[in-house]
């Protein structure tokens, strides 16, 4: 069947798929939770949920370095790549050979369009509707503080570099009801001292991924600001779209409950 991607590519894929090869680590971990472990074949070393899935499947090297050969080798008839996390000419290459169907993931509703898609692809609507709703019903539950607070969302040290607007980030910051003190600018900008200092963020979160921030740069960020509270986020929950938006909601709250809603 012809299948239309979030990139408006028009595909052939077959259906159902049987040997499915997924480049991107969240939608991996939808796959599983659709119930489609017999046909995922090969995934990458990023894809960390489920904690089962590099063992039981063939890893075809990271999310922008992919093991090509490994690849054909597998002879999938479905690849599932996105946009940004992958690299343009590799995937324009696997395209030549093996159908790709690419996500494009900006905005909340780009999520669910995609959980929904791959959903009817894969032929698991059912299950992929139901886990829309769930989301849906999550995020409505979700408690917001009853007071503007601004944060800075750190996925880089060297250089520093934030999420800035037209990203799934900033749109997870938004259902938190908090502002992105860079939502003037757009994408992952890099950033300064100097302007940090200037108009310095009531919050900075310090993101567990793509850069692993741990407790030994709490210190550097509170010196730069001090009178923002730092705290280190799950980066998972911001940024990986699929099936774990569903925990996101409640994982928000505990944030704004215990840590954010203590700010002054």
């Amino acid at each position: 069947m012809i299948f239309s991607d979030q990139i408006q590519r028009k595909i052939n894929i077959p259906i159902p798929p049987r040997r499915i090869i997924s480049l991107v680590p969240s939608i991996t971990e939808l796959l599983f939770d659709l119930g489609l472990n017999e046909q995922i074949i090969g995934v990458t070393r990023f894809c960390i949920f489920p904690t089962t899935a590099r063992k039981e499947k063939k890893v075809i090297g990271g999310t922008k370095n992919l093991k090509l050969d490994r690849i054909r080798a597998l002879k999938p008839d479905l690849i599932i790549a996105d946009k940004e996390e992958n690299t343009k000419s590799q995937i324009e290459e696997l395209a030549k050979e093996f159908p790709i169907w690419i996500s494009n993931i900006r905005r909340f509703d780009d999520a669910i369009d995609m959980i929904e898609k791959v959903g009817e692809l894969t032929r698991t609507s059912t299950l992929a509707q139901k886990l829309v709703t769930d989301i849906q019903d999550a995020f409505a539950t979700l408690v917001p503080l009853g007071k503007e607070i601004s944060v800075a969302y750190f996925i880089w040290q060297k250089p520093l570099m934030v999420a800035g607007a037209d990203t799934f980030i900033h749109e997870m910051i938004k259902k938190m009801r908090l502002t992105n003190a860079f939502a003037h600018q757009s994408r992952y900008p890099e950033v300064t001292e100097a302007v940090l200092q200037k108009n310095p963020p009531d919050l900075v979160f310090l993101s567990s991924e793509p850069y692993p921030f741990a407790k030994k740069h709490i210190q550097y960020f509170q010196e730069m600001v001090p009178n923002a509270k730092i705290l280190l986020v799950d980066g998972t929950f911001f940024s990986w779209y699929g099936s774990r938006m569903k925990r996101a909601p409640a994982y928000f709250q505990q944030l704004i409950d215990s840590d954010i809603g203590i700010v002054d």
